[in-house]
């Protein structure tokens, strides 16, 4: 079992920039490969980004393409989302998730291990 714990989340004007964490603690020593997700009120949760363990492949929604960079550091079991030019349409929940395979589509369900989120609320 992976604990996953999101941080970096706040209140932010539009046009600027958060970054969050997701720290793993647990069974680190297997390999993730992890994704981050969203959800906002009264909307269904929908994929933002992902990236394999190896760092090889990242993939993003096409709605945060351009504006948001998902990298980690396996040496402190920590992926981070780099969220910038935010608009409020990006004020959401952010929720990531580890997959113990790679995905073979951008579906939660293909994720098995979810953190709790941190609350990002983009003003215009």
């Amino acid at each position: 079992q992976v604990q996953l714990v999101e941080t970096g989340g706040g209140l932010v004007q539009a046009g600027g920039s958060l970054r969050l964490s997701c720290a793993a603690s647990g069974r680190t020593s297997s390999l993730y490969h992890t994704g981050w997700f969203r959800q906002a009120p009264g909307k269904e949760r929908e994929f933002v980004a992902h990236i394999d363990y190896s760092v090889v492949s990242t993939y993003y929604a096409d709605s945060v393409k351009g504006r948001f960079t998902i990298s980690r550091d396996n040496a402190d079991n920590t992926v981070y989302l780099q969220m910038n030019n935010l608009k409020p349409e990006d004020t959401a929940n952010y929720i990531c998730a580890n997959a113990p395979r790679p995905p073979r589509t951008r579906s939660d369900s293909e994720y098995t291990d979810w953190g709790q989120g941190t609350q990002v609320t983009v003003s215009s």
